[in-house]
């Protein structure tokens, strides 16, 4: 089991749990796969798993824990809940964006969020747009902020130069 943490997201995919883990932990560094439960022949008249498959996987992306859940189809994900990756130059934010978005959903790409082959979606984004957010020209702001309108994957050099003006 992972350090516990007092929050921790719990992620609930139909059977793509132990494929969506093995593939977040490969692109995160410090990441790891901890515990792994399995369905039994125990309760299967309600869960109708193959005993053996995967129900509940523990893992870690760069040390922050999570819960990958093998729950069946009932419920999917939604835009409403995503996770940001804060990316410290342009070749992170292509980095993260190509691997995520990879197999995903291209209608979902906007502003630097995107939806992944899971159907979970993520904000890639630049530390560098929070300089500019926070930057003293608010002209410079309604630029920049103009500009990441028209982007899918965000990028800090035109960013930069819509700030500057």
């Amino acid at each position: 089991m992972p350090a516990i943490q007092k929050i921790a997201p719990c992620l609930w995919f139909d059977d793509q749990a132990e494929e969506a883990v093995n593939f977040y932990t490969t692109l995160f560094p410090n990441s790891k796969v901890g515990g792994v439960m399995r369905y039994s022949e125990v309760g299967r008249e309600f869960h109708g798993r193959e005993p053996g498959s995967a129900m509940s996987l523990e893992f870690e992306l760069d040390g922050q824990a999570f819960t990958a859940l093998n729950g069946g189809p009932h419920f999917k994900f939604s835009e409403a809940i995503s996770f940001q990756v804060y990316c410290k130059d342009q070749a992170e934010v292509d980095y993260y964006w190509d691997k995520l978005s990879e197999g995903g959903d291209p209608a979902a790409q906007q502003c630097g969020w995107l939806k992944d082959k899971f159907g979970l979606s993520w904000q890639v984004v630049p530390t560098a747009w929070f300089a500019m957010l926070e930057g003293a020209d608010p002209a410079g702001v309604e630029r920049a902020t103009a500009a990441m309108f028209q982007m899918k994957k965000l990028d800090i050099a035109a960013l930069q130069k819509a700030y500057d003006g």
